[in-house]
């Protein structure tokens, strides 16, 4: 970075603290989403004529309120600040050295409405891990049965009077995934068709009642926590939505 871009750099920070301490409104996405495009361009480092490389690890620092605020949005808003992060990369013609992740982080040091990216070019194993997204909090799968309903007694319970008691399980055998309907009063559908019993491709939305549940393989690099619902936890890069390697279908619907 050069000494232009350094003196902009710190000016932008002074303007937008300056705008936080007398407007005090609180941070907005579309600021966040600004800031990390803006932290792509300004760490753009060409390699090549063919390779620009640009940070793939990314820390957005918060003040305590706006921290609060945006990981009330839960798993959603982070999806989104990836896409972007991709989309913007992909339009300039940069390049990742890895998996890209985000994290929000609490900083207390900060002002209301000021956001602050840390980044870092990290290149890291990953594990893929199946997790279903539903009303906007992340449940990884950790069995091979997973049902979700309306009761008490169910894995995942939603609160939604659409819904019965055991309205659908998810079936995860280390590798692939099925859904079937556990008899539902209303029935459910899969990317808006009803069924009975489906195989799941990532980012297939199971609908029942008037919930939506969203099943994802997403990374997670190795050793660290698998992907929760109390903070958001790091996005991102999905699987393909299919696999050359996966194995036929046997005339009941599973893998083989």
């Amino acid at each position: 970075m050069g000494i232009l871009d350094n003196f902009e750099k710190g000016l932008e920070r002074a303007v937008n603290g300056a705008f936080a301490k007398t407007f005090r409104s609180g941070l907005q996405p579309v600021e966040i989403s600004s800031a990390l495009k803006r932290e792509l361009d300004t760490k753009a480092a060409v390699v090549s004529r063919e390779r620009i490389l640009v940070p793939n690890a990314f820390r957005v620092l918060l003040a305590p309120s706006d921290y609060q605020r945006m990981t009330g949005i839960g798993q959603a808003l982070l999806d989104d600040l990836d896409q972007i992060v991709k989309q913007h990369a992909s339009q300039q013609g940069f390049q990742f050295a890895g998996l890209v992740t985000i994290e929000l982080v609490n900083d207390p040091k900060l002002t209301t409405g000021v956001v602050q990216i840390d980044s870092a070019n990290q290149q890291v194993e990953v594990n893929w891990i199946p997790v279903l997204d539903v009303a906007g909090r992340r449940h990884p799968i950790t069995a091979s049965r997973t049902v979700i309903g309306r009761g008490s007694d169910a894995d995942i319970t939603v609160e939604d009077t659409g819904t019965s008691r055991k309205h659908v399980e998810i079936l995860w055998d280390g590798t692939h995934a099925q859904a079937r309907d556990l008899g539902s009063t209303n029935g459910s559908q899969l990317n808006g068709r009803a069924f009975q019993k489906a195989n799941l491709e990532p980012d297939s939305v199971i609908r029942i009642g008037r919930t939506d549940i969203v099943f994802r393989v997403v990374p997670q690099p190795t050793g660290s926590r698998a992907p929760g619902n109390t903070r958001g936890d790091v996005p991102t890069t999905r699987m393909p939505s299919s696999d050359p390697s996966r194995p036929p279908l046997d005339p009941g619907g599973f893998w083989r």
